[in-house]
Protein backbone atom coordinates (compact mmCIF):
# COMPACT_ATOMS: atom_id res chain seq x y z
CA UNK A 1 0.00 0.00 0.00
CA UNK A 2 1.24 3.56 -0.79
CA UNK A 3 1.41 6.04 1.73
CA UNK A 4 -1.01 8.62 0.92
CA UNK A 5 -0.69 12.50 0.63
CA UNK A 6 -3.75 14.83 1.13
CA UNK A 7 -3.24 18.35 0.03
CA UNK A 8 -5.95 20.66 1.08
CA UNK A 9 -6.56 24.30 -0.75
CA UNK A 10 -5.73 21.85 -3.92
CA UNK A 11 -7.13 24.79 -6.58
CA UNK A 12 -4.36 27.60 -5.01
CA UNK A 13 -1.31 28.43 -6.18
CA UNK A 14 0.54 26.31 -3.81
CA UNK A 15 -1.95 23.48 -4.72
CA UNK A 16 -2.12 23.50 -8.08
CA UNK A 17 2.13 23.47 -7.79
CA UNK A 18 2.20 19.97 -5.38
CA UNK A 19 -0.75 18.95 -8.22
CA UNK A 20 2.31 19.88 -10.88
CA UNK A 21 5.41 17.91 -9.50
CA UNK A 22 3.02 15.01 -7.85
CA UNK A 23 3.87 12.52 -10.52
CA UNK A 24 7.56 12.83 -9.82
CA UNK A 25 6.82 10.73 -6.50
CA UNK A 26 4.95 7.47 -7.58
CA UNK A 27 5.71 6.25 -3.77
CA UNK A 28 3.05 8.24 -3.04
CA UNK A 29 -0.80 8.44 -3.48
CA UNK A 30 -1.79 11.66 -3.96
CA UNK A 31 -5.55 13.31 -2.80
CA UNK A 32 -6.21 16.51 -3.77
CA UNK A 33 -9.29 18.30 -1.82
CA UNK A 34 -10.65 21.67 -3.02
CA UNK A 35 -12.74 23.58 -0.36
CA UNK A 36 -16.01 22.01 -2.26
CA UNK A 37 -14.84 18.57 -1.43
CA UNK A 38 -13.77 18.81 2.08
CA UNK A 39 -15.22 22.13 3.97
CA UNK A 40 -12.27 21.74 6.27
CA UNK A 41 -14.57 24.20 8.98
CA UNK A 42 -16.39 20.89 9.43
CA UNK A 43 -14.76 18.77 11.77
CA UNK A 44 -17.54 15.92 11.21
CA UNK A 45 -16.67 15.72 7.62
CA UNK A 46 -12.87 16.17 8.24
CA UNK A 47 -13.20 13.31 10.77
CA UNK A 48 -15.37 11.13 8.16
CA UNK A 49 -12.39 12.03 5.79
CA UNK A 50 -10.16 10.42 7.88
CA UNK A 51 -11.78 7.38 8.82
CA UNK A 52 -12.06 6.85 5.46
CA UNK A 53 -8.93 7.72 3.88
CA UNK A 54 -6.00 6.84 6.83
CA UNK A 55 -3.74 9.81 4.91
CA UNK A 56 0.05 9.25 6.13
CA UNK A 57 0.89 13.22 5.62
CA UNK A 58 -1.91 16.12 5.26
CA UNK A 59 -0.35 19.41 3.63
CA UNK A 60 -2.55 21.95 4.57
CA UNK A 61 -2.75 24.70 1.52
CA UNK A 62 -6.16 25.71 2.00
CA UNK A 63 -6.34 29.33 2.97
CA UNK A 64 -8.61 32.75 3.23
CA UNK A 65 -5.98 34.84 1.40
CA UNK A 66 -7.73 38.11 0.20
CA UNK A 67 -6.21 40.75 2.68
CA UNK A 68 -7.89 43.51 2.28
CA UNK A 69 -11.25 41.96 2.26
CA UNK A 70 -10.14 40.06 5.27
CA UNK A 71 -10.80 43.48 7.08
CA UNK A 72 -14.60 43.40 6.43
CA UNK A 73 -14.67 39.44 6.17
CA UNK A 74 -13.20 38.76 9.53
CA UNK A 75 -15.18 36.15 10.90
CA UNK A 76 -14.91 33.93 7.67
CA UNK A 77 -11.44 34.84 7.92
CA UNK A 78 -10.80 33.64 11.03
CA UNK A 79 -12.97 30.48 10.33
CA UNK A 80 -10.82 29.16 7.37
CA UNK A 81 -7.25 30.45 8.51
CA UNK A 82 -7.93 29.96 12.71
CA UNK A 83 -10.72 27.42 13.09
CA UNK A 84 -10.23 25.05 10.27
CA UNK A 85 -6.44 24.97 10.96
CA UNK A 86 -7.18 23.52 14.20
CA UNK A 87 -9.91 20.94 12.92
CA UNK A 88 -6.84 19.52 11.40
CA UNK A 89 -4.47 19.45 12.93
CA UNK A 90 -6.46 17.41 16.43
CA UNK A 91 -7.69 15.15 13.00
CA UNK A 92 -3.90 14.34 11.74
CA UNK A 93 -2.92 14.11 16.28
CA UNK A 94 -5.94 11.10 16.39
CA UNK A 95 -4.85 9.43 13.27
CA UNK A 96 -1.06 9.50 13.19
CA UNK A 97 -0.95 11.63 10.30
CA UNK A 98 1.82 13.85 9.85
CA UNK A 99 0.65 17.51 9.01
CA UNK A 100 2.45 20.32 7.50
CA UNK A 101 0.31 23.87 7.96
CA UNK A 102 1.29 26.53 5.40
CA UNK A 103 1.71 30.05 7.27
CA UNK A 104 2.92 33.99 6.35
CA UNK A 105 4.76 36.74 7.00
CA UNK A 106 1.42 38.61 8.48
CA UNK A 107 2.00 37.43 11.33
CA UNK A 108 4.92 40.02 12.13
CA UNK A 109 4.14 44.12 11.93
CA UNK A 110 6.61 44.25 9.52
CA UNK A 111 8.74 46.99 11.71
CA UNK A 112 11.92 44.94 12.16
CA UNK A 113 15.41 45.52 10.64
CA UNK A 114 16.49 42.26 10.28
CA UNK A 115 15.33 38.92 9.16
CA UNK A 116 12.56 37.68 10.92
CA UNK A 117 13.61 34.51 12.71
CA UNK A 118 10.72 31.62 13.65
CA UNK A 119 11.20 33.16 17.15
CA UNK A 120 10.60 36.75 16.91
CA UNK A 121 7.71 38.23 18.56
CA UNK A 122 4.89 38.22 16.27
CA UNK A 123 2.32 41.21 15.86
CA UNK A 124 -0.11 41.14 13.35
CA UNK A 125 -1.42 44.60 11.82
CA UNK A 126 -4.19 43.19 9.80
CA UNK A 127 -7.04 40.22 10.23
CA UNK A 128 -5.54 38.16 7.65
CA UNK A 129 -2.67 38.25 9.96
CA UNK A 130 -3.83 37.49 13.46
CA UNK A 131 -6.46 35.05 11.60
CA UNK A 132 -3.41 33.25 10.37
CA UNK A 133 -1.56 33.37 13.60
CA UNK A 134 -4.70 32.11 15.46
CA UNK A 135 -4.20 29.63 12.84
CA UNK A 136 -0.63 28.61 14.08
CA UNK A 137 -1.63 28.67 17.69
CA UNK A 138 -4.32 25.82 17.32
CA UNK A 139 -2.15 23.60 15.29
CA UNK A 140 0.72 23.88 17.53
CA UNK A 141 -1.79 23.55 20.45
CA UNK A 142 -3.80 20.67 18.49
CA UNK A 143 -0.80 18.59 17.33
CA UNK A 144 2.40 19.65 18.81
CA UNK A 145 4.69 17.33 16.26
CA UNK A 146 3.19 19.50 13.02
CA UNK A 147 5.40 21.81 10.85
CA UNK A 148 4.40 25.08 10.46
CA UNK A 149 6.42 26.75 7.43
CA UNK A 150 5.84 30.34 7.10
CA UNK A 151 6.29 32.13 3.53
CA UNK A 152 5.73 35.33 2.04
CA UNK A 153 5.09 37.09 -0.86
CA UNK A 154 3.85 33.81 -3.21
CA UNK A 155 3.48 34.03 -6.91
CA UNK A 156 2.82 31.30 -10.01
CA UNK A 157 1.74 30.15 -13.16
CA UNK A 158 -1.88 29.44 -11.52
CA UNK A 159 -4.11 31.64 -9.77
CA UNK A 160 -4.26 35.33 -8.69
CA UNK A 161 -0.97 37.15 -7.61
CA UNK A 162 1.47 39.61 -8.45
CA UNK A 163 3.26 38.40 -11.37
CA UNK A 164 0.80 37.77 -14.09
CA UNK A 165 -1.06 40.93 -12.73
CA UNK A 166 2.13 43.11 -13.59
CA UNK A 167 2.47 41.28 -16.83
CA UNK A 168 -0.99 41.93 -17.64
CA UNK A 169 -0.80 45.76 -16.61
CA UNK A 170 2.18 46.41 -18.81
CA UNK A 171 0.75 45.10 -21.75
CA UNK A 172 -2.24 47.10 -21.62
CA UNK A 173 -0.65 50.06 -19.92
CA UNK A 174 2.45 52.64 -20.95
CA UNK A 175 3.10 53.52 -17.39
CA UNK A 176 2.19 52.21 -14.10
CA UNK A 177 3.24 53.19 -9.80
CA UNK A 178 4.33 50.50 -7.90
CA UNK A 179 4.87 51.09 -4.14
CA UNK A 180 8.67 51.30 -3.47
CA UNK A 181 8.89 51.38 0.24
CA UNK A 182 8.28 47.76 1.50
CA UNK A 183 11.06 44.93 1.21
CA UNK A 184 11.09 41.08 1.04
CA UNK A 185 11.30 38.51 -0.73
CA UNK A 186 9.06 36.32 -3.05
CA UNK A 187 8.52 33.20 -3.13
CA UNK A 188 8.06 30.71 -6.26
CA UNK A 189 5.51 29.01 -5.30
CA UNK A 190 7.08 25.84 -7.53
CA UNK A 191 10.01 26.07 -5.16
CA UNK A 192 7.90 26.20 -1.97
CA UNK A 193 5.82 22.76 -3.09
CA UNK A 194 9.10 21.59 -3.63
CA UNK A 195 10.84 22.24 -0.23
CA UNK A 196 7.70 20.56 1.12
CA UNK A 197 7.81 17.13 -0.59
CA UNK A 198 11.90 17.35 -0.32
CA UNK A 199 10.56 16.95 3.72
CA UNK A 200 8.50 14.55 3.54
CA UNK A 201 10.37 12.16 0.72
CA UNK A 202 13.18 11.82 2.90
CA UNK A 203 11.37 10.89 5.96
CA UNK A 204 13.28 13.42 8.32
CA UNK A 205 10.72 14.93 10.21
CA UNK A 206 11.19 17.68 13.12
CA UNK A 207 8.24 19.84 14.10
CA UNK A 208 8.38 23.26 14.45
CA UNK A 209 7.89 26.44 12.52
CA UNK A 210 10.37 27.00 9.79
CA UNK A 211 10.69 30.31 6.91
CA UNK A 212 10.70 30.16 3.98
CA UNK A 213 10.78 32.09 0.42
CA UNK A 214 13.13 32.79 -2.10
CA UNK A 215 17.04 34.20 -1.66
CA UNK A 216 17.31 37.99 -2.14
CA UNK A 217 15.61 41.42 -0.54
CA UNK A 218 14.04 43.68 -2.66
CA UNK A 219 11.11 46.36 -2.80
CA UNK A 220 7.95 45.66 -4.63
CA UNK A 221 9.02 48.30 -7.20
CA UNK A 222 12.20 46.17 -7.35
CA UNK A 223 10.12 43.43 -8.47
CA UNK A 224 8.11 44.91 -11.43
CA UNK A 225 11.52 46.25 -12.79
CA UNK A 226 12.53 42.04 -12.83
CA UNK A 227 9.18 41.24 -14.27
CA UNK A 228 9.28 44.41 -17.15
CA UNK A 229 13.44 43.32 -17.92
CA UNK A 230 12.57 39.10 -17.91
CA UNK A 231 9.55 40.15 -20.06
CA UNK A 232 10.59 42.84 -22.34
CA UNK A 233 7.57 44.72 -22.19
CA UNK A 234 7.72 48.08 -23.00
CA UNK A 235 5.85 49.66 -19.74
CA UNK A 236 7.26 53.00 -17.40
CA UNK A 237 7.49 52.03 -14.03
CA UNK A 238 6.98 54.79 -11.42
CA UNK A 239 8.02 54.04 -7.65
CA UNK A 240 5.60 55.72 -4.84
CA UNK A 241 5.38 55.49 -1.08
CA UNK A 242 2.89 53.36 0.21
CA UNK A 243 1.11 56.43 1.52
CA UNK A 244 0.13 56.85 -1.82
CA UNK A 245 -1.44 53.26 -2.48
CA UNK A 246 -3.56 52.85 0.33
CA UNK A 247 -5.67 49.57 0.99
CA UNK A 248 -7.55 48.44 3.89
CA UNK A 249 -5.16 46.21 5.11
CA UNK A 250 -1.74 47.41 6.08
CA UNK A 251 1.03 46.28 4.89
CA UNK A 252 4.07 44.97 6.17
CA UNK A 253 6.60 47.15 5.90
CA UNK A 254 9.57 44.54 5.97
CA UNK A 255 8.89 40.70 4.90
CA UNK A 256 12.24 39.31 5.10
CA UNK A 257 12.58 35.78 6.55
CA UNK A 258 15.42 34.18 8.21
CA UNK A 259 15.70 30.88 6.35
CA UNK A 260 18.77 29.66 8.40
CA UNK A 261 16.51 27.06 9.92
CA UNK A 262 14.76 25.40 7.30
CA UNK A 263 18.19 25.14 5.81
CA UNK A 264 20.32 23.48 8.24
CA UNK A 265 17.50 20.90 9.62
CA UNK A 266 16.42 19.81 5.76
CA UNK A 267 18.85 21.02 3.76
CA UNK A 268 16.61 22.94 1.74
CA UNK A 269 18.34 25.44 -0.54
CA UNK A 270 15.72 28.24 -1.75
CA UNK A 271 17.01 29.45 -5.46
CA UNK A 272 18.07 33.69 -5.73
CA UNK A 273 14.56 34.86 -6.39
CA UNK A 274 15.57 36.21 -10.34
CA UNK A 275 16.11 33.04 -11.14
CA UNK A 276 13.20 31.36 -10.06
CA UNK A 277 11.01 34.30 -11.76
CA UNK A 278 12.88 33.78 -14.71
CA UNK A 279 11.33 30.52 -14.85
CA UNK A 280 7.65 31.36 -13.95
CA UNK A 281 7.75 33.80 -16.80
CA UNK A 282 8.44 31.69 -19.48
CA UNK A 283 6.06 28.98 -18.13
CA UNK A 284 3.63 31.96 -18.73
CA UNK A 285 4.58 33.22 -22.19
CA UNK A 286 4.32 29.59 -23.03
CA UNK A 287 1.26 28.81 -21.81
Amino acid sequence: MKEKIVVTGANGQLGQELKKISNSFIKFDFIFLSREELAIQDSEAVNTFFDNHKPKYLINCAAYTAVDKAESEKELAFQINGEAAGILAAACEKNHTSFIHVSTDYVFDGASMVPYKEDFQTNPQSVYGASKLKGEELVLQNNPSSIIIRTAWVYSEFGKNFVKTMMKLMTDRDGISVVSDQVGSPTYAADLAAAIMKIINEKKWVAGIYNYSNEGIISWFDFAVAIKEITGLNCKINPIPTTQYPTPAKRPAYSLLDKTKIKETFNIIPPNWKKSLAVCVSHLQST
